[in-house]
């Protein structure tokens, strides 16, 4: 089960980040991911991120080629380990990557990694995006929730918990943008729609 698990993780973070980068950058010569160099706080949590998911990748494959190393310092939470919360964790994982996955198809071409200020995206509100204004991030959370359940110890715990509260902060930025940009459209939609569920 640790190699399924390691495995799902490398193809999840292909199939959710990289596949989607290459066939948006090939259908619109726009590269989706809008985190730059600047210091501001758009891109600051952009660079936080990539380091709480190489640290989530860390995880998964200390637990499988090192399990020494994973019992000695990093600290597992022992009434986590259990069969039950394992299973939920299984299951909430494989639910939440195809959520997201499926959100991001229902994107198409206006699917990017950050906000991205220099092009003109469809504002899109079917499907899931009718029934949660951030689908994509309310699966992210679901995720990094599931990777606790897995692996439930002192850093999996940090990670979701950090991720929340990155995902949280970069949702209301996310939001002002589309407000500026869509206006009263932006609006009525967010009197129909939850921002996550």
């Amino acid at each position: 089960m640790k190699l399924y698990l390691f495995i799902f993780i490398v193809i999840s973070l292909l199939l959710v980040f990289a596949v989607p980068t290459y066939l948006t950058y090939r259908k619109t010569g726009i590269n989706p991911i809008t985190f730059g160099k600047e210091d501001n706080a758009h891109n600051y949590i952009g660079r936080i991120f990539k380091i709480l998911m190489a640290l989530l990748f860390a995880v998964f494959a200390v637990n499988l080629f090192s399990p020494d190393i994973y019992r000695k310092f990093l600290v597992p939470i022992a009434y986590l380990e259990n069969y039950t919360v394992f299973y939920i964790g299984l299951v909430l994982l494989h639910i939440s990557m195809l959520w997201i996955i499926i959100a991001q198809l229902q994107m198409g071409k206006s699917w990017r990694i950050g906000i991205d200020e220099d092009h003109k995206t469809e504002f899109i509100t079917k499907g899931l995006f009718s029934v949660s204004r951030n689908p994509i991030f309310l699966g992210m959370i679901t995720a990094l929730f599931a990777a606790f359940l897995l692996l439930p110890n002192i850093l999996t715990f940090f990670l979701a918990f950090a991720g929340y509260i990155l995902i949280q902060i970069q949702i209301r930025m996310e939001e002002a943008f589309l407000q500026k940009q869509f206006a009263s459209e932006y609006s009525e939609y967010k009197s129909k729609t939850r921002r996550l569920i």
